[in-house]
């Protein structure tokens, strides 16, 4: 009960927290997902094998959709998400990869990080701890800038590209109802230099604090209440809080909000007879800087977990012409 009470006053804290702050979030460099709750490995490596087995998933957002610059051009961001993970449970080891395709504008950035994590029993809970290591490549087009001062020297077609490695951690604290986890991506800020040095861009540290609450008030009915809070070089801040409810382990569908921007409807269906396969839908409503932005996004995402099997393996007698067991 104890426990219950602290993670009760830690999420209103939370939420006091971020109406707070989020007056004053800027855009952040990292693509974000309103599906977020269920891709816990993209913000925290210490999710990498926690639930044990093989898990896949594949998620496609369109956001902002149709959206026009003012000399007619799109530039409206568009991301794929492919995250894969194992467990060694003997070792209580866990282990992941996961590949992040973002195009914005001018720029798009391709990702991919090795995550590792372990994870220990403590009584009714789990600590793990993750860290990842991989490369972010980002490539500048120079043909799509709008420039307002354009410098004399600023090339007006062309690409360039720079790579650098990218390195993160995480810690995740699991009681079972409750889950609250801290992360940090992208601790080296890597630096990114596109012509030959004279222009360049850098990837700042981003923090994550990522929490949810997992109830069961009737019967096959699931609430999940969750928390997002992201922080953009330490100094800028924003917030997602959603809630989902799931029906029989199959049916789910919930609302969520991002603060000062949009309102989300959530969809979920799980196939196959033992639920092993999830198809997700959210749809994004803009409330906010619509003179900057189209009104709607869209993101569908795929998750699988590949169920063990176990094969009975039974000794079969043998019987020959001359002996008898």
């Amino acid at each position: 009960m104890i426990l219950k009470g602290c993670w009760n006053c830690f999420f209103g804290m939370g939420l006091i927290l971020c109406f707070l702050l989020g007056h004053n979030s800027y855009a952040q460099q990292d693509a974000q997902f309103t599906q977020y709750m269920y891709n816990g490995m993209y913000y925290n490596p210490a999710f990498a094998g926690k639930e044990g087995g093989y898990r896949f998933s594949a998620l496609h957002r369109t956001q902002w959709a149709n959206y026009r610059t003012s000399s007619g051009t799109g530039g409206a961001p568009v991301t794929q998400l492919i995250t894969a993970q194992g467990s060694l449970d003997d070792k209580n080891i866990g282990y992941g990869l996961n590949i992040v395709n973002d195009q914005i504008g001018p720029t798009s950035n391709l990702e991919l990080n090795l995550q590792g994590a372990y994870h220990r029993k403590i009584n009714r809970a789990t600590i793990s701890v993750g860290g990842s290591v991989g490369v972010f490549s980002s490539t500048l087009d120079y043909g799509e800038l709008i420039v307002v001062n354009p410098e004399p020297n600023l090339p007006t077609s062309g690409r360039e590209n720079s790579m650098n490695l990218n390195i993160g951690l995480g810690i995740l604290f699991d009681r079972g109802d409750y889950y609250l986890g801290l992360s940090s991506r992208h601790l080296n800020e890597p630096q990114f230099d596109f012509g030959e040095g004279d222009y360049g861009n850098q990837l700042v540290n981003h923090s994550y604090l990522l929490a949810g609450y997992r109830i069961r008030p009737i019967g096959q009915l699931r609430l999940e209440p969750s928390l997002l809070i992201k922080s953009s070089g330490f100094n800028n801040f924003s917030y997602d809080v959603s809630v989902i409810a799931t029906h029989q382990n199959r049916i789910s569908g919930g609302v969520a909000y991002r603060g000062e921007e949009s309102i989300s409807v959530l969809l979920g269906y799980a196939l196959l007879p033992d639920n092993s396969l999830n198809l997700g839908y959210a749809f994004d409503l803009v409330v906010s800087g619509l003179e900057a932005k189209s009104p709607t996004s869209h993101e569908l995402l795929l998750r699988y977990r590949l169920t063990s099997v176990s094969r009975d393996v039974q000794r079969v007698i043998q019987r020959t012409p001359r002996f008898r067991f």
